[in-house]
């Protein structure tokens, strides 16, 4: 597949960026037709969090610094927006991440527990502002990181957190998209005090529809073991299953699933 170069690369400088829009578009139209073309109908991105300049050592993966669009929120969100309008022209879905953003996360999350300490307030005003305008406009998915939004939930990353997930997203923005989390093989999660299983019944309960399983793929056993015990114990929320399985099948409508 043709290697481009990071989305900031395009969008950088001073000119305004709808300017810019039609180089964004092609961009993503070589993503879309090549992804089509050889059957993935889910694309893990735009990377939507806002580039903050931090910069750890000791930050093995996130590297969120160098994988924003943009410091700018309104780029980001136009930007993003372009992006996933192009992609679902050739039957590929978007995914938004890493809510709540990480732009701010000095820790990475696939080696450690992070904190994200910002208010809610401040959030709102810069960092959730491509979030919220990309999931009221489209209908992609929405990735959930593992740091802890400590204003809302002290205790439970926000890729299992009941209060991030319904309190925020379900209820007060109305989101009714898909939700997936990062990936479960992170020690984020499973170096939780709830560990991967009680992670995964979380997840569900709090009303997220995709857990991503990816680099340790035989941690699947365990989650699904986890989710089948639960179930036979009664402590899977059946409300939860059954509004998930009628957003998932929306999705695989509208994206043309293929067979």
């Amino acid at each position: 597949m043709t290697q481009l170069p990071p989305l900031s690369k395009f969008v950088e400088g001073k000119e305004k960026i709808e300017k810019k829009k039609e180089v964004v578009v092609e961009y993503a139209k070589i993503h879309g037709e090549e992804l089509s073309e050889i059957g993935v109908n889910v694309n893990f991105a735009p990377v939507v969090d806002l580039n903050k300049g931090i910069i750890n050592p000791k930050d093995k993966y996130s590297q969120i610094y160098q994988r924003a669009i943009s410091a700018d929120q309104n780029v980001v969100a136009k930007v993003g927006l372009w992006y996933c309008q192009t992609l679902e022209i050739y039957k590929v879905h978007c995914t938004i991440k890493h809510f709540p953003g990480l732009g701010r996360v000095d820790a990475d999350t696939h080696l450690q527990h992070a904190d994200l300490n910002t208010s809610v307030k401040d959030l709102t005003k810069e960092d959730w502002v491509p979030f919220r305008q990309i999931m009221s406009n489209f209908g992609g998915f929405t990735m959930l990181g593992h740091v802890k939004l400590t204003g809302v939930d002290r205790d439970t990353p926000v890729s299992f957190s009941k209060k991030v997930v319904m309190g925020i997203l379900r209820n007060s923005w109305q989101y009714d998209g898909i939700l997936i989390t990062d990936d479960f093989s992170m020690e984020a999660v499973y170096g939780s005090r709830d560990g991967l299983e009680g992670a995964t019944v979380k997840a569900i309960n709090a009303g997220v529809d995709l857990i991503l399983i990816a680099y340790d793929t035989d941690l699947y056993y365990q989650a699904m073991d986890a989710l089948l015990s639960a179930e036979a114990g009664g402590k899977l929320d059946d409300e939860m299953l059954l509004k998930s399985q009628a957003r998932l099948g929306l999705s695989l409508q509208g994206i043309g699933a293929r067979g």
